[in-house]
């Protein structure tokens, strides 16, 4: 039985796992939170209201990292995202969860301060929001140095979770020129094709940044 993504092409989470499913040729039937219906589908599926939500036949899973994990066990082909290597396993991860939690999360908290009728604390939450993206890009200038991917010579879980999380971080905070390994790697991501493909997918959305897309990417 085919599996089901409902699944928006401008949000974070959902790109990181159809970067995912891209990667692997892994076919899918894509339902668009914007088609009629889909939203509430997924809302009986998952009624805490995030996205993505994965379906295979009568199970329903969500959170980015476990559909991806899900579909290594469940879809196996010749491409692994969490790699079999107990050690570098534990290293993609890990990297997965660092860019989640603290790339993505400390680049939503402007976005939502916005999306506030009365965005009155805009200046002190940009202010938080940089200081914990500079320390974020400052760990990762040492971590990624020599690296390809995330972990090493293969893309990996890690790479899925960084592509939309450096790609909005940079719109938010951009990666300065002291981060150069940062901002080469953030590069390579984009020119990648799942990854290009989830970025220009995307592109008809801008208009939902709500700090204001940059002219650029």
């Amino acid at each position: 039985m085919p599996l089901t993504l409902y699944s928006h092409p401008f949000s974070s989470y959902c790109q990181k796992v159809l970067i995912a499913l891209w990667e692997r040729d892994i076919p899918f039937r894509y339902r668009h939170l914007e088609e009629a219906g889909a939203d509430a589908e997924r809302l009986a599926l998952w009624p805490l209201g995030q996205f993505p939500v994965l379906t295979d036949g009568d199970r329903a899973i969500a959170e980015s990292s476990v559909i991806i994990e899900y579909l290594d066990q469940h879809r196996p082909g010749r491409v692994r995202m969490v790699p079999e290597d107990p050690v570098v396993a534990l290293e993609a991860r890990f990297l997965d969860r660092f860019f989640d939690n603290h790339v993505m999360t400390p680049m939503q908290q402007p976005v939502n301060e916005a999306l506030r009728p009365d965005a009155t604390r805009m200046d002190e939450v940009m202010g938080r929001t940089r200081e914990a993206l500079d320390t974020a890009y400052a760990w990762l200038e040492q971590r990624l140095s020599g690296r390809t991917w995330a972990t090493g010579a293969d893309f990996s879980i890690a790479d899925c979770a960084a592509a939309p999380s450096l790609f909005y971080a940079d719109w938010v905070h951009p990666i300065a020129p002291d981060f150069p390994t940062v901002r080469s790697y953030r590069a390579r991501l984009l020119a990648r094709p799942s990854v290009a493909r989830a970025v220009d997918e995307g592109r008809p959305y801008r208009s939902y940044f709500p700090l204001g897309a940059p002219d650029r990417d």
